[in-house]
């Protein structure tokens, strides 16, 4: 956003940039990643569950593979709900960042190119997860209870494989995030602090 619109809220905002003292986008970010990996770890043991029984036998664990299939439906139903607020935080904390704009990226992109790609790929990643989502349940709900079904197996082979392919553009696109707090100093608050030329010691007691 313009530097000058910025400057009209500057007396209600933080060190960060940020009306609030911790940013949230990150933290919900990591949340999102966290429940999504969860939901598909899961699904993937789950799903070779009858080539691991013996390892959880040996462990003394008791397992069944449905309480395996709940943690991976409940998990990605988590993720959906809470990417929403992922998305809507990082949109509003993109609105109100002021990154130097002579400065490029380790991959060569100067910070508003940073922001646009990031924000266009939490857009891009919000309906994969939601698609995931409504994938799962009607795993779960349909092709699941269906009497043909031979196995007990709740998810498909290829349900998984998309899953470990959304978990590579998570890496790619928090790659990017990355570069926007550590490299562009976005909502950094000792990089702003250092760039408006404050004693951090004496600031940040």
């Amino acid at each position: 956003m313009n530097s000058e619109l910025i400057d009209q809220l500057s007396g209600s905002l933080g060190a960060n940039g940020l009306p609030y003292t911790i940013p949230i986008h990150p933290n919900l970010v990591h949340l999102t990643i966290g429940l999504f990996i969860i939901a598909m770890t899961f699904d993937i043991v789950g799903v070779l569950f009858p080539f691991e029984k013996w390892v959880f036998k040996f462990l003394a664990i008791t397992v069944e593979r449905d309480n395996l299939f709940d943690v991976g439906w409940y998990n990605m139903l988590a993720a959906s709900i809470i990417t929403f607020f992922t998305v809507g935080a990082g949109f509003y904390e993109m609105l109100l960042a002021t990154p130097p704009a002579d400065m490029k990226s380790a991959w060569g992109l100067q910070a508003m190119e940073t922001m646009i790609w990031h924000g266009v790929g939490g857009v891009f990643l919000l309906a994969l997860i939601v698609g995931m989502t409504i994938w799962r349940g009607w795993q779960r709900f349909v092709w699941g209870k269906q009497e043909y079904k031979q196995t007990d197996r709740e998810v498909q082979w290829i349900y998984l494989l998309a899953g470990i392919a959304i978990m590579f553009i998570l890496y790619v696109h928090g790659t990017l995030g990355a570069q926007m707090a550590t490299e562009f100093g976005i909502h950094n608050t000792a990089d702003n602090l250092l760039r408006s030329h404050q004693d951090l010691n004496t600031t940040l007691k």
